[in-house]
């Protein structure tokens, strides 16, 4: 039941309450001798009790609508700064005419939004010494492992694969049986292991630390959309916007951009890839888009480590993420990170 509403019934039941009460004590007051006065009485052409009845009424009715559009006025700009808080925005300065109660509401509503900015903040600049700190501390670790795995893989597998094709270009060149489906089955294996040999040497390449290594989020998001382009079948658009934001920020942008390009690739089968990166009303938005066969988003949060990941990476610098899909339409993932003031560079 609405506010209005409800303050209308309240309004109506008190009226009724005090025209009855009021009644009773005056009658035990003066007793009526004939109790048929009270229809027999006339006040403009009606009866006395019609009279009295539809102005309690009447009266209860505007009281009932007055109080609740002011009630409801009220209720409503509490639910609209709570809205702002969730979102993340600057609440405006406490309205007019409020009962004390609200303007008491309304001064913790504040309060608690900025313990909410102070615990954002304070999230961002952990997340930005703990990304700093890993960052230093795990560089040289995952750059000798990778190269010890590129290593090993280019002295064992590569040298196979390198050792097949040869050995297969050579029986396709001395093959000289005519018999035309055999042929084209070697021709076909020995096209299998070049395409593989051209798969090891991209991975060759591309082992290296999967950090932004001292570069920008956006020279980091254009780096690995360049390698995509390269690597992958898939049409990439892309809305780079210039700005600077803190190191820890970045480093999680970019992880979850990293996870969602990932999934896509593996996952979706998408023909465009969208990637979009700006910066709107103090905030930081990353949004990947893609036309592939979609999911279903709430069976997908409960079984899947990766999204799981990109949630929390969201949480940890004070954004939220949001995820759309539409099977066989494609996938929007957005987050969404508060710029607090102080933390911007440009």
């Amino acid at each position: 039941m609405s506010t209005v509403k409800r303050q209308i019934i309240v309004g109506i039941s008190v009226s009724v309450f005090l025209f009855v009460l009021a009644h009773v004590i005056m009658f035990m007051a003066f007793p009526l001798a004939n109790w048929a006065a009270l229809w027999q009485t006339e006040l403009w052409d009606l009866p006395y009790i019609i009279l009295a009845i539809s102005l309690s009424l009447l009266g209860g009715l505007v009281f009932g609508i007055l109080s609740g559009f002011l009630w409801r006025k009220q209720l409503l700009s509490v639910s609209d700064a709570i809205y702002k808080m969730e979102q993340g925005r600057v609440l405006p300065e406490i309205p007019e005419n409020l009962t004390a109660e609200f303007t008491m509401l309304w001064d913790r509503i504040k309060k608690v939004q900025t313990h909410i900015a102070e615990q954002t903040k304070l999230s961002q600049k952990l997340a930005n010494e703990k990304a700093e700190d890993q960052e230093k501390r795990i560089q040289k670790i995952v750059s000798e492992e990778r190269n010890r795995l590129a290593r090993e893989l280019h002295d064992s597998v590569s040298q196979q694969l390198f050792a097949a094709s040869m050995m297969m270009s050579a029986i396709n060149e001395s093959n000289t049986r005519t018999d035309e489906r055999e042929a084209k089955q070697f021709k076909l294996v020995e096209e299998m292991i070049n395409q593989s040999q051209l798969e090891m040497r991209a991975l060759l390449l591309h082992l290296r630390p999967a950090a932004l290594k001292g570069k920008t989020l956006q020279e980091g998001i254009q780096e690995l959309l360049v390698e995509l382009v390269q690597k992958v079948p898939v049409t990439i658009e892309s809305k780079i916007e210039d700005f600077q934001i803190d190191k820890g920020v970045e480093d999680h942008l970019f992880r979850i951009l990293q996870e969602s390009v990932s999934n896509t690739l593996r996952h979706s089968k998408a023909n465009q890839l969208e990637v979009l990166l700006i910066k709107r009303d103090d905030f930081v938005i990353l949004r990947i888009v893609d036309d592939g066969i979609g999911f279903d988003v709430e069976q997908a949060k409960a079984g899947s480590y990766g999204l799981q990941n990109m949630y929390e990476r969201a949480v940890e610098i004070g954004g939220t993420m949001r995820i759309v899909s539409i099977k066989e339409k494609g996938t929007r993932i957005e987050v969404k990170v508060p710029l607090l003031e102080g933390e911007e560079n440009d």
